[in-house]
């Protein structure tokens, strides 16, 4: 069939959905970014520093954020979600929800003044809930689009009909209580599936200690403790006390490679805890990182290098194990006992932190996402894809990269994202 137009929908505004419409502008297609939340950035801009290079993430990320934002074949689509989609390849119709932000996008400036007299303190998602933020918020220092936008959920006035302090503050008049969510129809000849992942959440397991003892963390927790832009602005300390920690144990596959939560390894887990190690390192030279690990799967370029790397020269000790549990000892340090492999004995070791190697997961609304879009997943709810076509789901005209469709690292991400760029692209350029 003739495909009408040059117009591609994206869903997930993170580090692959990014890539493709900055791939598919270029190629002066109108790209439509839906993404959830109110900035586009995704999972990327929690992160510290990337492996194999330990590059700035935000230094990366930024310029990006600023060509997604000023590129006029680029429309944001934040604080949206897809609710329906109807047609075929080249003249699908879709439905868009978008919430209200109750802040007129085109009139505030990030003052902060709204944030300064704000009442209402909220545990901020970005930050892990390792700090409050204020009920009208910033969803992250560099975030695009850079406005403001209120929690309806825990704003006062929108609750309880009181308050409005953020209004009287704002000198431009950019507060819209009025604002109402919204849906509306888009014509695409194309959809790109970039929704990235969740974090496993390992509270479940109880023998690990998380949200039992105060100085196990997960990774995630880690990146934001870490960087300078996070709840302790970049300094190292320990939840319990602040103090800084000098011995810390990296507990790998949690949550992955178990036959009970998740039987696939996540690919990403060893490298991003020898990043984190080398980061500890960076910020005491006198730290001792020991990661306990299954088996260590490095298979991209420069990935073996990288470890060799920690070892050598970041004070690094790898240890073949299988942790049994974790237990509080004196002072709220964890103790950790572990099998040793290369020995078969069983061993504790008391360390200051623990952080836990989380598994990657498909988002938790992609079966919802799925059943919308009409595609197939496949046993552990990522996107399904053609044996060999990786980056083809299971109907025509709708694509899938990054995480969407299976753990992986930021390059391979944004290579596929590119790929699928490259695959909307083709059909209007057959025309």
């Amino acid at each position: 069939m003739e495909h009408n137009g040059k117009e591609v929908l994206i869903i997930g505004g993170g580090i692959a959905g990014i890539q493709a419409s900055l791939d598919l502008a270029e190629m002066g297609a109108k790209v439509h970014l839906v993404e959830k939340s109110p900035c586009i950035g995704g999972r990327m801009a929690q992160l510290d520093k990337t492996f194999p290079t330990n590059d700035c993430a935000i230094c990366i990320l930024a310029p990006k954020l600023a060509d997604c934002a000023r590129n006029p074949n680029i429309t944001l689509h934040t604080l949206s979600e897809v609710t329906k989609l109807d047609g075929e390849v080249g003249d699908f119709k879709v439905n868009i929800l978008k919430h209200a932000r109750f802040v007129k996008e085109d009139v505030c400036i990030n003052c902060g003044d709204c944030v300064v007299k704000c009442p209402t303190k909220v545990l901020d998602a970005f930050d892990m809930e390792l700090r409050y933020r204020k009920a009208i918020f910033l969803y992250y220092l560099q975030g695009v689009p850079s406005v403001m936008a209120i929690d309806k959920d825990n704003c006062l006035y929108l609750n309880k009909g009181v308050c409005q302090i953020c209004k009287k503050q704002c000198q431009k008049d950019a507060i819209d209580f009025d604002q109402q969510d919204t849906e509306y129809e888009l014509n695409v000849g194309a959809i790109i599936v970039a929704s990235g992942f969740d974090p496993f959440d390992p509270t479940p397991l109880t023998r690990l200690g998380y949200r039992i003892l105060r100085n196990v963390v997960t990774s995630l927790e880690f990146e934001r403790m870490i960087c300078a832009s996070g709840p302790t602005q970049g300094h190292l300390e320990r939840p319990s006390d602040k103090k800084p920690p000098q011995r810390i144990a990296f507990i790998q596959c949690v949550g992955s490679r178990d036959i009970k939560n998740n039987p696939y390894c996540s690919s990403v887990c060893c490298m991003y805890t020898t990043k984190e190690a080398m980061l500890a390192h960076e910020h005491d030279n006198n730290v001792e990182s020991h990661i306990f690990y299954i088996d260590l799967r490095a298979a991209g370029k420069g990935f073996q290098k990288y470890l060799k790397r920690g070892s050598t020269e970041y004070n690094i000790d790898y240890i073949k194990s299988v942790v049994a549990e974790i237990e509080e000892g004196k002072n709220g340090n964890p103790i950790v006992f572990y099998e040793d492999m290369e020995t078969g004995q069983l061993k504790s070791m008391e360390v200051d932190l623990v952080v836990l190697a989380t598994s990657l997961l498909p988002r938790k609304e992609m079966n919802t996402l799925a059943e919308v879009l009409g595609v197939e997943q496949d046993e552990f709810r990522f996107i399904k894809t053609a044996p060999f076509a990786p980056l083809e789901t299971s109907k025509e005209g709708i694509f899938v990269c990054g995480c969407a469709r299976g753990p992986m690292d930021i390059p391979n991400s944004v290579a596929e994202a590119s790929g699928a760029a490259a695959k909307a692209a083709e059909m209007f350029m057959r025309k």
